[in-house]
């Protein structure tokens, strides 16, 4: 979660408690459930009006899908597979064949 583990997660909780004190801990944890659940429901609501926006051919939509780093993976990932594809369907040269050259190339 986020890249924090058990050891960093008790020192959070206890920094929290000698500053805030163990009265007001579970006012201030309410609050933040009650942030979390209103920014979840955000995002939801965001993705569900770019989904009606988009129409039945986004339907399967995230968000997360939205992330930059995601799409040039994406993209990457095709390319790839689409190069390993034409590779393979390609014909290999008969013996004493020269492969193409472009003299533009170089």
């Amino acid at each position: 979660m986020f890249g924090v583990g058990l050891a960093e997660m008790a020192m959070i909780a206890f920094v929290a408690i000698i500053v805030f004190g163990p009265d007001r801990l579970p006012v201030l944890a309410k609050q933040a459930g009650i942030m979390v659940r209103k920014a979840r429901a955000m995002a939801n609501s965001a993705r569900d009006e770019i989904r009606e926006e988009l129409g039945p051919d986004y339907a399967d939509l995230e968000l997360r899908d939205l992330d930059p780093r995601n799409i040039v993976r994406r993209h990457i990932i095709e390319a790839m597979e689409d190069e390993d594809a034409r590779v393979a369907t390609e014909p290999v040269l008969a013996e004493g064949q020269r492969p193409p050259y472009d003299v533009d190339a170089t």
